[in-house]
């Protein structure tokens, strides 16, 4: 009879035991994939930031004004070494 409830203890301490390392690999997977994506969305927002200064750059060298919207409101830019003196 004791021999039966140890084992049932073990049994139990040991499905305690698969279950809490279980959870704690699936939290650790969660962390990972969460920090996966934001460095992926950091890196693609660091190389849109990129792109928009080599765009406005070549742009800008043409010596023709081109126009920028942000929040509804628009400039025009040129470059200062192409407006006439």
């Amino acid at each position: 009879m004791n021999n039966k409830k140890t084992l049932i203890w073990v049994v139990v301490l040991i499905v305690l035991l698969v279950g809490a390392i279980g959870y704690i690999a699936f939290d650790k997977l969660q962390d990972y994939r969460e920090q996966n994506q934001i460095n992926t969305f950091q890196q693609g927002a660091q190389y849109g930031y990129e792109q928009a200064g080599i765009m406005i750059f070549q742009q800008a060298t043409s010596c023709q004004p081109f126009p920028i919207t942000y929040n509804n409101q628009t400039i025009n830019l040129i470059a200062v070494e192409c407006i006439p003196q």
